[in-house]
């Protein structure tokens, strides 16, 4: 069964998200983070491309040729998903695709809206019977280790 993990009061979604791509690399895992569309793939993928100056971490858009080969693919449709082991949630919507992977991480921002919504799939979720852990911002930014 799929374990669903919960980050709230993401401050920097776009941070967010670079720490945990990085964490799960340096732990081999496979990702497929989940957009509202190709744009809003295009513009999480180039803040992972500039993690920093002395770093980056590599991704491509699910359309890409390599996506089969790439530990972090970008995707927007739930038509071929390349792989089953984690996937992150970046939308305001509750994925039907779900089910097949290991894990499930939902990022919440700092809005209302954003919260609101995140409390309706944390409940479909948690009625399903699927273990939920939940955790704040500083949980996820903790060094590896």
């Amino acid at each position: 069964m799929t374990r669903v993990i919960f980050y709230s009061n993401i401050s920097d979604k776009q941070a967010a998200l670079s720490v945990l791509v990085s964490k799960g690399l340096i732990k081999g895992h496979l990702m497929i983070l989940f957009t509202e569309d190709e744009q809003a793939a295009k513009t999480y993928s180039d803040v992972l491309w500039q993690k920093d100056k002395a770093s980056f971490l590599p991704n491509v858009l699910a359309t890409d040729a390599l996506a089969k080969e790439t530990p972090v693919v970008f995707e927007w449709q739930d038509k071929e998903l390349c792989q089953d082991d984690i996937l992150v949630n970046l939308t305001n919507r509750q994925l039907t695709i779900f089910s097949r992977f290991r894990q499930l991480v939902e990022l919440v921002g700092t809005d209302e809206e954003d919260k609101a919504l995140a409390r309706q799939r944390f409940k479909f979720y948690r009625d399903r019977g699927y273990e939920i852990k939940h955790s704040d911002e500083d949980a996820l930014i903790r060094p590896v280790g």
